[in-house]
């Protein structure tokens, strides 16, 4: 969004250059150097930050290696330009950015803080962190998409908001160690976690309070919240999540792994008996052709095995240990309050997409399930009638959507929430708003349809047709009720924004409607648990 008028915004947040007054750039003190930003109209911004050594030559898919002071704590570092981003083919629902700049070099964060913030820095006062962890089924995306452009929810939150980059597809979230051990498991995850690690270690000198961190993400970046809450080594790192549409159970073993490995080397052409010939041919291949077989492989999985994804994190008994459900229902996890939810139409953005990953059609879901009896005999699955008891009366094309958002989302996470409200505050909430617009398209409250609204950004895409029918002024009343409920979570109170949202393990699995109006609602999801049952099913 560009304007000719002097002294006037930008998408990200800075002044028009013609703007006739000024405030100086901020500088962050740290031990690694002092970073010099860019005063923006409502926030303060650092882009481009290094936050672990750069994955290529021999660090290469293997786990993040952090950064350690090896220059003068008085250089000055520039930070006012967005790092590269994970390989990647284009995707026109996923927007990058301008001037984007791809490359295996891409470990890289950015920060926005209200205004003055990191002057005060050392003062005793430092504000809340939010860490968004971005979405894209792990193989798209990037923090520094127009979305999730900070100065918004930095200043109407009083909060520091951090977005980042982790290796992503073949790059990050392929497990290679099969064919060789010098290939490590879960590198994307490790990713985070050096992510997390720098910020401890260096947000204070941004304003941020280190004892204070909220990790926050959507779809992949949730699925990444809700294993980080499973893991040992994420203790300390931070103090509250919030989990908006995670993948709960879209975690597989390394037999699962194994599987996708041995279709790489067979697109590689390569055979899995010849170790050396397959290490020779993986470390060959380039960026450009690694996100192209990321994008064959993220096709074709779900294809063969619908309901199952190429790309995930894998429990490898080490950096995650066990599966992350199995530990939130043993009472193991980290001890940190929750808030989590889904939307209310999840499928039907990957119906308006033509998308692979979800089966939405009766066909598709009968091979899901049929697969997942022959794969896991031990495992019982819910009666097919008893299933269909939740959607009676529905169009079978309106049934299979709802089976795909409830057996991919919606169930897991209130599998994962019933048992977290045993371990700390846990709140949870269904998503409904939707405008006209995207009630004529079909759309609903789809899939990621929030995310403009948690970070203030409504119209943040040329061509934005989501009020061209109406509603904005009820879309921006959610967007602001959003916000402060995520903030003041941050914060460390009740995400209530005026009204009573109570605990999820109050008597009723109460659940928070947000709509035109938000309103809470006991035992929402009744029906749903009738018809799936207490024992989560899981792909593994």
């Amino acid at each position: 969004m560009e304007h000719d008028e002097p002294a006037t915004m930008t998408v990200d947040g800075e002044k028009n250059p013609a703007s006739a007054t000024r405030r100086d750039a901020p500088l962050a003190r740290t031990a690694l150097g002092t970073y010099r930003g860019v005063a923006g109209e409502r926030s303060d911004i650092w882009r481009g930050i290094r936050y672990a050594e750069a994955p290529v030559g021999d660090l290469r898919w293997r786990r993040a290696v952090p950064l350690t002071p090896n220059g003068s704590p008085d250089a000055t570092v520039d930070a006012r330009t967005f790092g590269a981003v994970n390989p990647q083919e284009p995707n026109p629902a996923v927007r990058l950015g301008p001037d984007v700049v791809m490359d295996e070099d891409c470990l890289f964060l950015n920060v926005w803080t209200p205004p003055g913030a990191s002057a005060r820095a050392g003062s005793g006062d430092g504000l809340p962190v939010m860490v968004w962890l971005h979405g894209g089924a792990y193989v798209l995306g990037s923090g520094s998409q127009p979305f999730y452009e900070g100065s918004n929810l930095a200043s109407a939150g009083d909060v520091v908001v951090v977005t980042l980059n982790y290796r992503l597809g073949l790059h990050g979230f392929a497990d290679l160690s099969s064919i060789d051990p010098r290939f490590e498991s879960n590198v994307g995850l490790s990713d985070v976690l050096a992510a997390l690690g720098w910020l401890r270690d260096h947000i204070a000198g941004f304003g941020g309070d280190p004892r204070r961190v909220t990790v926050f993400g959507e779809s992949a970046g949730a699925g990444l919240v809700t294993a980080l809450l499973a893991m040992p080594a994420a203790e300390g790192l931070f103090g509250r999540a919030i989990a908006q549409s995670s993948p709960v159970t879209s975690m597989y073993g390394t037999e699962r792994a194994a599987r996708v490995a041995g279709l790489l080397l067979e697109s590689l052409g390569v055979d899995a008996g010849d170790p050396a010939r397959a290490v020779e041919a993986i470390e060959k291949l380039d960026g450009a052709r690694c996100s192209a077989l990321t994008s064959d492989l993220f096709s074709r999985v779900p294809t063969d095995w619908p309901g199952t994804i190429a790309f995930a994190p894998v429990v490898d008994g080490d950096l995650l240990p066990e599966y992350p459900l199995d530990v939130y229902r043993a009472g193991r996890a980290l001890p940190v309050p929750l808030i989590i939810g889904t939307n209310r139409d999840e499928a039907n953005l990957f119906k308006y997409m033509k998308s692979p990953l979800m089966p939405i059609t009766t066909e598709e879901i009968e091979r899901m399930f049929a697969s997942m009896a022959a794969e896991y005999p031990d495992v019982v699955l819910p009666e097919r009638a008893q299933v269909l008891s939740a959607y009676s009366g529905l169009k079978p094309k309106v049934t299979g959507l709802g089976v795909a958002r409830d057996v991919a989302f919606r169930m897991p996470t209130l599998w994962l929430a019933d048992a977290h409200a045993h371990r700390a505050p846990t709140y949870v909430y269904r998503y409904d708003w939707c405008p006209r617009m995207f009630r004529l398209l079909g759309l609903g409250a789809a899939h990621a349809t929030e995310v403009p609204y948690v970070w203030g950004n409504l119209g943040a895409t040329p061509r934005d047709i989501t009020f061209l029918l109406g509603g904005r002024k009820h879309g921006e009343a959610v967007s602001q009720r959003m916000i402060r409920r995520w903030t003041d979570f941050a914060h460390g109170r009740r995400p209530d924004a005026g009204d009573d949202w109570p605990t999820y393990d109050s008597g009723h699995r109460p659940v928070l409607r947000i709509d035109a109006r938000d309103r809470v609602v006991a035992n929402l999801d009744g029906d749903l648990w009738e018809a799936w049952g207490e024992e989560p099913l899981s792909f593994r």
